[in-house]
């Protein structure tokens, strides 16, 4: 804490030490005329948040009406889509950094609900669903994004970044997409960095400003009507003390969403002998998912947010600001699974009238399931929530040839989750139909099997989790810009960043396996039982709903599940042999459910805690060559990180579980370059053309150094005559492919920081105002890139056991190509002129070392398999057609990435591993404004919706579907004002 007080004191120092020499200098004593016009540099604008006038002013073209673009010194003026695409164009095309950016209106006007839906739209931007939003964004094929507000470090929880679905975009003024890097920015990620910027009331001309949006949307899928809206209040007023300004922004975003999946196991497994498959003709080397499911997983999100910012301006050329952020997160998620058993048993169940697929004699078509296990299925709920506060105080102090800013921020994030899962079993073991190819995926019936019948059900277990995961820290920043007399060094940039967080996980779990009970589902108390919901939009899968209590009863019965879970378990330990495998299990959770809420436990949770010191030096050249204007940066940031990461793992063995703690330290010392160089052919074009080094620290949990060893749960006890034989993962060599007697999870406490040497070049022709054709290439050289990989070996104590934790990859390499352009067709005649388009397509190919290259003899290749970097698309569109004319603005925009890879496996040679096919969406949006301080809108997203597909590949060109995702188109319909 003390050093804490440090920050804080020498921050106020400097306030107090500049006031006075502000106001001074602003009553006459020798500041020049030019001292309270200058623009900001990049680095003030990064350290404070600010939207920095462009530093050179396109020419002017005189067929197009000069937009209103929003600027620090301009008020903000709703004047559509022109306006919007001009300031991002202006931003793209003056910045000293490879970019793009949205703006103001540019997000008000997208169908979206968050940040992270419109930065889809971007060129050179992939982004990954699930429940109907994006959670994942990838710029240049890399994940490893960095996030800022305003400029400063911003992050939830015991992440390093924030999510960008927290954002809500109707409360946003602009987002910026670096993608090479300055010395002055916060360090870039692999990826890149995104800035977020929010307003500020100095923004804005008038004495008072009130504006907001209101709208409501409906789901196709979940059949619910939800409201979203948001309200910004700005004051500004001269006072004797200098001018104040204070912004106050609300905004509320809500959603439910209902998906339906058809889904395959990622098992793929094998015949046992005990099998006799028929027709006989099919032969016995066919391998198909050892499950097949329907699930229903859907919920309600809630984001609350709100920012507060208030200025003071003592003087014209100094000014004093304060920061205030608040974004929440709440979710109640729900899901109901319905599982079917294709190969476990004993004995295993009988597959008759196979079919295989045309020309294979190892890929099924479709079968029929007698016998084996019994089918199952769960009813889950959780209750989430993310909390996420920062406070920034700052200031600006310009003279004219310097510039000082100085920012102090503390962020404070926690998250949460409870969840609680009813499970059952079926009393019956129900015949199935199976088809694996139908409509592009898995489906299957259950002929025979009344779903509704109530007496076909009995408790299988009850399952509580409780999780909390919070983070905090301080940073600080000083940037000081000088501006030299030397025309070919015109501007020197400094600074120093500081910044001390903590990032910690707590865990607990019970479970109460009541299934040897045989207890009816009726006998339980919790009222009649209710049918599942049918979301699935198709008939082509059978068996889409199901008897289960009500969530209702489900939740307010959780004291009483809690006792009978207590009751159970001593039962079950009454009645069964001491050298039953099952005992040690159910020993472990019965005082588990002794209290009423779910104990955290230490040995499922980390703590980490790091410390960052940064300095920048850069400067910016200016000199002409042949004629030719040529300018650009460079500079060095160096970065020391020093850390602690600990963690209590456990390991069981013979029933017997044993807390293991372990931590770690680092201290390490990035050294990050950067140039860029910029020159002009004519007037309209430009070259860039740059170079940068970047890193991404590991996330804390990775660095978690404690490692979870559980034994595998006994196989059911063998029936008299028949042979036992455990199934093969065909992933695996044949002595590593049975069934395993261990798992380990755990983090890295040994990964590297993940690091890329980034080259870049664009070319760009800006032939008006909101026309412009650029393109780029890139190529990364990258080193450290983390996945999860899962592996198996013969561990002397265990015997075969299998392992997932997240390890660096070898090197490898990403290249692409960007091509992107827009404009208004002001050339047509009459309300043609309306019409713009924009689009853009970028291609990456990356690939890097998979690390476990051992074949199973213990022999490594001489190189390593190069495989594709996952969530990577090689292709990746982006479409809109424009209409802005008498008040109406329209955009129908398309988007499309090609397939992709989620994981990897290499073994003995083969390389398999599991994707995603294709993904495109088709929004639409519609505005009319019947006066100009209001705006009526309706959209559509997702109109075309068309289902998610996922697959896993088992063998070279042998592929399983694993899920079929049904996914919720949205209606929307709304108004925006301002006054």
């Amino acid at each position: 804490m003390d050093r804490y007080r440090v920050q804080l004191l020498a921050t106020a120092g400097i306030l107090t030490a500049m006031l006075p020499q502000a106001v001074w200098a602003q009553q006459g004593q020798g500041v020049p005329a030019s001292a309270s016009t200058a623009q900001p540099s990049p680095a003030t604008t990064a350290a404070t948040g600010t939207v920095a006038a462009p530093q050179e002013t396109p020419a002017a073209d005189p067929d197009t009406p000069d937009p209103a673009v929003a600027t620090a010194e301009q008020e903000i003026v709703v004047t559509g889509f022109r306006a919007s695409l001009a300031s991002a164009q202006a931003i793209k095309r003056n910045s000293d950094a490879i970019l793009d950016a949205i703006v103001a209106e540019d997000i008000g006007k997208l169908p979206d609900n968050t940040a992270a839906e419109s930065i889809a739209r971007v060129t050179g931007v992939q982004v990954d669903r699930f429940g109907d939003e994006v959670r994942g964004v990838l710029v240049r094929g890399l994940p490893d994004l960095a996030t800022t507000f305003n400029g400063r470090d911003i992050f939830t929880g015991e992440l390093r970044r924030s999510q960008l679905q927290d954002f809500p975009a109707g409360a946003l003024a602009g987002l910026e997409v670096y993608k090479s890097g300055t010395a002055d920015l916060l360090e870039p990620g692999l990826a890149g960095l995104i800035n977020v910027r929010s307003r500020r009331a100095f923004d804005f001309n008038k004495p008072f400003t009130i504006a907001g949006g209101f709208r409501g949307t409906y789901n196709d899928q979940s059949n619910k009507y939800d409201p979203n809206g948001n309200l910004l209040v700005a004051v500004r007023k001269d006072t004797p003390v200098g001018e104040i300004g204070i912004l106050v922004n609300a905004s509320y975003n809500q959603s439910r969403y209902r998906n339906a999946i058809r889904v395959g196991s990622g098992t793929i497994t094998t015949l046992s002998v005990n099998q006799r498959p028929t027709p006989t003709s099919v032969g016995r080397s066919f391998r198909y998912p050892d499950r097949v499911s329907v699930a229903n997983p859907s919920g309600k999100r809630v984001r609350p947010s709100g920012n507060m910012s208030v200025q003071w301006k003592p003087a014209s050329n100094l000014e004093v600001y304060y920061d205030f952020l608040f974004q929440g997160f709440r979710q109640d998620g729900y899901n109901d699974q319905f599982d079917v058993f294709l190969r476990s048993g004993s004995p295993p169940p009988a597959l008759s009238d196979v079919v295989l697929v045309e020309g294979t004699d190892n890929l099924v078509e479709s079968f029929t399931k007698t016998g084996g296990d019994r089918a199952q299925t769960f009813r889950s709920t959780s209750e989430s929530y993310t909390n996420t506060f920062q406070n920034a105080l700052g200031f600006k102090w310009d003279t004219g040839r310097a510039r000082l800013s100085a920012d102090l921020a503390y962020t404070r994030s926690e998250y949460g989750i409870d969840e609680w899962s009813f499970d059952t079993a079926t009393t019956v073991v129900p015949v199935a139909t199976v088809q694996f190819f139908a409509d592009g995926g898995n489906a299957f019936n259950l002929p025979g099997f009344n779903a509704l019948d109530p007496n076909l059900y009995k408790w299988r277990g009850y399952f509580e989790r409780t999780n909390r995961t919070n983070g905090k820290g301080w940073q600080g920043r000083t940037d000081l810009e000088l501006d030299t007399d030397l025309s070919f060094l015109p501007r020197l940039q400094f600074g120093f960043r500081w910044s001390d967080r903590d990032g910690s996980l707590r865990n607990g779990t019970r479970y109460a396996n009541t299934e040897g009970l045989n207890v009816p589902l009726t006998a339980l108390g919790l009222g009649d039982l209710v049918a599942t919901q049918d979301a699935f939009r198709t008939d082509v899968q059978g068996l889409r709903s199901w008897l289960a209590p009500s969530r209702g009863a489900i939740i307010a019965n959780q004291e009483a599940l809690r006792l009978r879970s207590i009751a159970g378990l001593q039962q079950l330990l009454a009645q069964t042999s001491a050298t039953d495998g099952r005992v040690a299990g159910w020993r472990t959770n019965l005082p588990l459910f002794a209290t009423e809420n779910v104990q955290l436990d230490p040995t499922q949770g980390f703590r980490g805690e790091e410390t960052t010191y940064a300095v920048y030096g850069q400067g910016r050249y200016a000199l002409t060559l042949g004629g030719l204007d040529i300018d650009g940066l460079f500079g060095v940031r160096v970065v020391n990180t020093v850390g602690r990461y600990s963690g209590v793992g456990r390991v069981t063995s013979g029933g017997v579980t044993t807390a293991v703690e372990r931590s770690t330290d680092a201290n390490y010392l990035d050294i990050l370059p950067n140039f860029s160089l910029r020159f002009r052919p004519m007037d309209k074009l430009q070259v860039r053309l740059a170079a940068t080094k970047t890193r991404t620290r590991p996330e804390f949990s990775q660095l978690n150094p404690a490692i979870t060893i559980t034994e595998a749960a006994p196989p059911p006890p063998p029936t008299p005559g028949v042979p036992v034989e455990e199934p093969c993962d065909p992933r695996f060599p044949v002595n590593l492919c049975g069934r395993v007697n261990a798992t380990g999870t755990g983090g890295n406490p040994n990964l590297r920081p993940l690091v890329a040497h980034n080259y870049d070049a664009t070319i760009e022709y800006y032939f008006s105002r909101t026309g412009s054709i650029t393109a780029a290439v890139f190529y990364r050289d990258i080193d450290g890139f983390i996945s999860n990989y899962l592996q198996r070996f013969i561990d002397p104590v265990y015997g075969l056991i299998q392992t997932t934790s997240p390890q660096n990859a070898g090197a490898g390499r990403i290249k692409g190509v960007e091509l992107g352009g827009q404009t208004f067709l002001e050339f047509l005649p009459g309300a043609l002129k309306g019409f713009g388009v924009q689009a853009n397509v970028t291609y990456v190919d990356g690939k890097n070392a998979y690390p476990l290259a051992a074949n199973a003899d213990g022999s490594v290749p001489p190189t390593p398999p190069l495989v594709p970097i996952p969530f990577v698309s090689k292709w990746t569109y982006n479409a809109a057609l424009f209409f802005e004319r008498s008040g109406i603005s329209s955009r129908l925009s398309y988007n499309r990435r090609s397939p992709f890879v989620t994981g990897n496996l290499y073994t003995n040679g083969v390389y398999t591993g599991e994707g995603v096919l294709a993904i495109e969406r088709l929004d639409f949006s519609i505005s009319y404004n019947p006066i100009p301080e209001l705006t009526i809108t309706l959209d559509a997203t997702n109109l075309l919706a068309k289902p998610f597909r996922s697959y896993i590949d088992y063998l070279p060109e042998r592929r399983y579907t694993r899920d079929v995702r049904d996914e919720g188109r949205y209606f929307g319909v709304g108004t925006r004002f301002r006054f």
